[in-house]
């Protein structure tokens, strides 16, 4: 990933050296495992312990010649441990080392991510219960429905968020899988027994039936949950760009002193975070059908995967902390403009009232056909007029048959009938209370 979107805990997991790392960690377990039985010296050992170091430059420097990476870096290693480097990698094969390390990576990106998702949903909630009784018009098909308040679509967003961290905690507890097996998986070269002891001592758990890798379908469901969840992003990020129409005006992004939006128009405030969380999402979905092809591999392995891999899960999980980032603040910053959202409700002149009073009409009588009938006559009108909704039903003949004008004025009356939009608020306590988490990444047998 371009190093604009790349934050520096993340950044960091998946730098080459960082990489070869992770390998020497997994080498340096299963060398472990192998002194207790008699396979590795101990002092071949205690020398790997002591001097084994990755040298990123001098394992390219070899790679050239032997266009395999994993030997080039056995190779580098075993220089600079010396003779005792004979012991390592003993009984191992490329891919025991790789998937290893790999879930090695994930677990640490997959920690950064739902501590992302941790402090937006906190961030979400907060602001929601700011806004719990700011009035605003809720849209359906882009047109005014019905009044709501700005805290109940934040407290949406808040566990919709939640269920994309609990998705995303389910796949990287289950990403939390190694496997030193072998070329096969049958275990060949080394006991079931090195394995357990060496992917234990790793934190990870092993592969019950491997072939020469861990099956990626735990890769795809890890990408998968990454989609999602920047699906729910770009929701949240679609809404500002929406609500920051100049037409509507209802929130704006924050907009720094010096900041520009247009190298022609100095009037622009445009909703670039929204617009940028907006376009990263597009990749996210985009790596999760990655993982989908890299899933039915053939046989026991190729190797059409790695390519893709090397690209895919280090990038997704890029954009996915770096979108993360970027929504809490654009949350946590966001300019909410209570006034304008009155001044909208006001110029929809009452017409959202009219699924009250068709059931004010019903309730008095009328069938539901014929009340149906005489609000929407009257809301058309009303609309074509430019008139209130109100005063056109005052003087329908009908109406006023049915409806007094105190019953009539408190059909009108938004905040009376958004009486239970505090119970709904308080539903929030579950997600502070951490209630509905799926299980910690380091939990490898937490799935």
């Amino acid at each position: 990933m371009i190093r604009r979107y790349t934050l520096p805990e993340m950044g960091a997991i998946w730098t080459e050296q960082a990489r070869f790392e992770r390998m020497l960690q997994v080498e340096i377990s299963v060398a472990r495992a192998q002194v207790g039985r008699g396979l590795v010296p101990a002092e071949a050992f205690a020398a790997i312990e002591a001097r084994a170091t990755v040298d990123v430059d001098r394992i390219a420097a070899i790679e050239k010649t032997t266009d395999h990476d994993v030997i080039a870096f056995v190779s580098q290693v075993a220089e600079s441990v010396g003779p005792e480097g004979r012991f390592l990698h003993l009984g191992l094969t490329s891919s025991d080392v790789i998937d290893t390390a790999l879930a090695l990576q994930l677990v640490d990106a997959g920690r950064i991510l739902l501590a992302d998702c941790d402090a937006l949903v906190s961030v979400l909630v907060r602001r929601a219960r700011e806004h719990a009784s700011t009035l605003m018009m809720g849209r359906t098909h882009s047109v005014h429905a019905e009044p709501t308040t700005f805290g109940l679509k934040l407290a949406g967003w808040a566990f919709e968020v939640d269920r994309g961290r609990t998705r995303l905690a389910a796949a990287v507890a289950e990403i939390a899988t190694g496997k030193i097996s072998g070329p096969v998986g049958t275990y060949s070269l080394l006991a079931p027994e090195v394995e357990a002891e060496a992917l234990a001592a790793l934190g990870l758990r092993a592969d019950p039936v491997s072939t020469q890798i861990v099956q990626r379908d735990r890769h795809a469901a890890l990408l998968a949950a990454i989609a999602i969840l920047g699906g729910t992003l770009e929701r949240i990020a679609t809404e500002v760009r929406n609500l920051q129409h100049t037409e509507i005006g209802e929130v704006m992004e924050p907009f720094r002193p010096g900041q520009k939006g247009s190298s022609a128009m100095p009037h622009k405030r445009n909703p670039i975070v929204s617009e940028r969380i907006a376009g990263l999402a597009r990749l996210m979905r985009a790596y999760a059908s990655v993982g989908f092809e890299d899933q039915p591999l053939w046989h026991e392995r190729d190797i059409s995967h790695s390519s893709a891999e090397r690209v895919v899960l280090p990038d997704a999980t890029i954009v996915c902390d770096y979108a993360l980032v970027k929504t809490r603040i654009l949350v946590d910053e966001l300019v909410v403009r209570a006034d304008r959202m009155r001044e909208n409700i006001a110029a929809g002149l009452g017409l959202h009232a009219s699924s009250r009073v068709l059931l004010a009409l019903v309730e008095a009588g009328l069938s539901r056909e014929e009340a149906y009938g005489i609000v929407q006559r009257c809301a058309l009108r009303a609309a074509d007029e430019r008139r209130a909704l109100r005063d056109v039903l005052a003087v329908e003949s009908t109406v006023a048959g049915k409806i007094s004008l105190a019953d009539l004025d408190g059909l009108f009356d938004d905040p009376r009938h958004l009486t239970h939009v505090p119970a709904i608020i308080a539903r929030l306590d579950a997600l502070e209370s951490g209630a509905g988490h799926a299980p910690a990444a380091d939990d490898p047998d937490a799935v």
